[in-house]
C-alpha cells in the first residue's frame, strides 16, 4: 500500500517539476522566475525524500538538507542582486 502511494507521489511531484520548469522558462518577469527556481528546489527536495523512503536509505535525506541550504542561499543571493544590483557589499 505504501509503495503505491510513493509511486503516485513520484508522478505528482514529477508533474509539479515539469510545470515549474515551464514557468521558469516562460515567466513574464524576473521575480516570477526566481520564485519558480525556489519552487523547483522545494520539488527536488520532495523528490529526494520520496526516493529515500522508497529505497529505505537515509543518505537521500542528507542530500535533501544540502539542497535546501543551497536553495535558500541561492534565492537570497538572487533577490539581493535583483534589488541592489550587487551581491557583496
Amino acid at each position: 500500500m505504501l509503495s503505491t502511494a510513493i509511486l503516485i507521489a513520484f508522478a505528482l511531484v514529477s508533474a509539479a517539476i515539469g510545470l515549474t520548469l515551464w514557468r521558469l522558462l516562460t515567466g513574464p518577469d524576473t521575480p516570477d522566475r526566481i520564485l519558480a527556481l525556489d519552487t523547483l528546489y522545494v520539488n527536488a527536495i520532495a523528490l529526494l525524500v520520496l526516493l529515500g523512503m522508497h529505497l529505505s536509505s537515509a543518505l537521500y535525506f542528507e542530500a535533501a538538507i544540502l539542497i535546501a541550504m543551497m536553495g535558500f542561499v541561492g534565492t537570497v543571493a538572487l533577490c539581493k542582486y535583483l534589488l541592489r544590483g550587487d551581491i557583496i557589499e
